[in-house]
């Protein structure tokens, strides 16, 4: 797999728009002609299950690559999207950090995995848990990249500190190759003062270090998942389909541009 094109998505807040943005930008991208794999990180699972992947569909998961040393390749699932894969997680995920947490290499597990792959992808996607623990750092060590969804509320910038402080870490430690590709405004509401304020004082405070899209508050992106669906499939007139594409165009300008 293509090294350079594997970005996590993560935030330890929950509520931010985490897998939200992973399901539809990787459906964007997906959309693009390039061919996305999507890893479900997270034991809750809501990326699989808002890509219509079913319980009863997730017989092998990313839990069997972490613990079981499985080849990813054996754990990988269409969906109904063209160009886009998923490896599902499942509830067993939860104890997986109890499981590898003597392990030799544990923080490199997904890495190993993703390394040892034979199949073909331009950009993987790795959907976090909302917290920073062994599966995120798992994440880290794997990725090359990582976005930050960021919700356009009073506490958006709590916390936010920490995470990049942990990005740092990863990279002084596990991953050097590892770069910031942006911070993401999701949840913005244009009626509300308080979306344009937050995202006037996070722009302050990051700079370019903010992507230029902007995923506003729409219904159509929240209905989507209860139909196992990417909102550029479900509703692709809406603005929240129109937010990701464009979101997926800056994404690939802004790797091109890195080379």
């Amino acid at each position: 797999m293509n090294p350079d094109r594997i970005i996590a998505i993560v935030n330890q807040k929950g509520g931010v728009g985490k897998t939200t943005t992973s399901i539809n930008l990787a459906a964007a991208l997906a959309a693009k002609n390039l061919r996305v794999l999507l890893i479900d990180m997270d034991p809750q699972g809501n990326a699989s299950t808002g890509l219509g992947i079913s319980r009863a569909q997730r017989t092998t998961t990313i839990y069997n690559v972490l613990t079981e040393g499985l080849e990813i390749d054996a754990a990988i699932c269409a969906t109904e999207v063209p160009n886009l894969s998923v490896v599902p997680s499942h509830v067993d995920l939860s104890a997986a950090e109890m499981e590898i947490g003597h392990a030799e290499g544990r923080t490199r597990l997904l890495r190993d995995a993703l390394q040892a792959a034979t199949s073909e992808f331009d950009y993987v996607m790795i959907d976090c848990p909302p917290s920073l623990n062994l599966l995120t750092i798992n994440a880290l060590s794997a990725a090359r990249s990582v976005i930050v969804p960021l919700q356009c509320e009073f506490f958006a910038l709590e916390g936010l500190s920490q995470l990049l402080q942990t990005v740092e870490m990863a990279k002084s430690s596990i991953n050097p190759a590892l770069a910031i590709d942006g911070v993401m405004l999701t949840m913005y509401d244009r009626r509300n003062r308080l979306s344009a304020q937050v995202a006037e004082d996070v722009r302050k405070h990051l700079g370019r270090a903010v992507f230029e899209t902007i995923i506003p508050r729409n219904v159509r992106i929240a209905e989507a998942p209860s139909f196992g669906q990417p909102v550029i499939t479900y509703a692709p007139a809406s603005k929240g389909a129109k937010a990701y594409l464009d979101l997926a165009d800056e994404l690939i300008k802004k790797h091109r541009n890195r080379r």
